[in-house]
């Protein structure tokens, strides 16, 4: 039978989210029914309510997420009621040219749950990312949950869900950081930060972490950068060649996602560096660079699709890293709130207060 249960909505652009009622249909062939268990505050989902994403409204925000399986549908193999997943919102295909290719990260079909959950008047939902997690339940595809190790716990396992393995996975797969290397992350939100972490994981020897909040400045160096830059203090890209030797840094990681900040990234990577481009623009944006200096430079500009990561893989192993107490997962968590509190959570959010703010349910 459908389930009622509590759910956060955006009924219209910039309207105020609402706390609702949605209805959770049985899961069909392929489908998953979670409990979810906490829920990070992502800045996607406020773009979702700004009309940024598209207008499908009305929206059930809420995708950075993790919980129980309590239901699935037939065929269902890939897990069982009970398990203790991430949710992700590129479940792969293993069907299209880059499935084909052994490039799974990069699946271009990948796979969302065929029902819709609608309002109890019928009306259907968009759920964002195709997870919807703002909710006490949440319908997905069978491939869109990870199962990992419980002892992780969900406040911490749900931020890999978007933010934390974007950020890591710009530096450690798309980037391809490795040993002695030197890295410059642009934007020391939640994205920037794991960029942070993740080149540390990867043995990078020197991490700048540019951001023009001195609150994220000082938490960037707690958390893994070995220099930090006040964009407000001069050029940034000659305060990076001035602590790379002056080169400029090996890999690049734009966690902003505007035009100034890329091209302060281009030139601030050495001589066939690479330049990771992570942060997300809106669709307006353009960007005008000389081709001779995009030939002359060498290297590669690359930009970065959900930390160019394969669930399957990197989720578990990354929990077994933080189990180990070899990554921090904790340091991203912020605050606790209820569903009530995501309006003002936003406001938070925008004011840089928080790397990440996490419903728990």
């Amino acid at each position: 039978m459908p389930t009622t249960v509590k759910g956060v909505i955006s009924r219209a652009k910039g309207e105020p989210v609402e706390l609702v009622d949605i209805v959770i249909p049985d899961p069909g062939p392929g489908e998953a029914v979670v409990d979810v268990q906490a829920c990070g505050v992502c800045h996607t989902d406020y773009h979702y309510q700004q009309g940024g994403i598209n207008d499908e409204f009305p929206f059930l925000l809420g995708h950075e997420a993790a919980g129980r399986v309590s239901a699935v549908g037939e065929g269902v193999t890939e897990v069982a009621v009970g398990d203790f997943v991430i949710l992700n919102w590129r479940a792969v295909c293993g069907e299209c040219r880059a499935c084909r290719r052994g490039r799974p990260w990069y699946c271009f079909a990948t796979h969302n749950a065929k029902q819709r959950m609608t309002l109890t008047d019928g009306t259907e939902l968009t759920p964002a990312l195709g997870i919807g997690a703002f909710a006490e339940k949440t319908l997905v595809a069978a491939g869109q949950c990870t199962r990992v190790d419980e002892r992780a716990g969900a406040e911490a396992a749900g931020l890999l869900g978007c933010g934390v393995m974007a950020g890591l996975g710009a530096a450690i797969n798309t980037g391809g950081v490795g040993r002695g290397d030197s890295v410059a992350v642009i934007g020391l939100g939640g994205v920037g930060m794991a960029a942070v972490v993740g080149s540390r994981l990867a043995g990078a020897a020197t991490i700048i972490g540019i951001d023009p909040d001195p609150r994220k400045r000082e938490k960037g160096r707690s958390m893994g950068a070995t220099h930090t830059i006040d964009p407000a203090d001069g050029d940034v890209v000659e305060a990076v060649r001035a602590l790379t030797d002056g080169n400029g840094a090996d890999v690049v990681i734009e966690a902003v996602g505007r035009p100034e900040t890329y091209e302060q990234a281009f030139y601030a990577r050495d001589l066939a560096g690479t330049v990771v481009l992570v942060g997300v623009p809106t669709p307006e944006m353009r960007i005008e660079l000389p081709l001779l200096d995009v030939f002359g430079r060498g290297g590669s500009l690359k930009s970065s699709w959900y930390g160019d990561c394969l669930p399957s893989r990197d989720f578990p192993m990354l929990i077994d890293l933080y189990l180990q107490g070899r990554l921090d997962l904790d340091a991203f968590v912020s605050e606790t709130i209820g569903l009530g509190d995501v309006e003002e959570a936003f406001a938070t959010m925008k004011r840089g207060d928080v790397l990440r703010s996490v419903v728990t349910l």
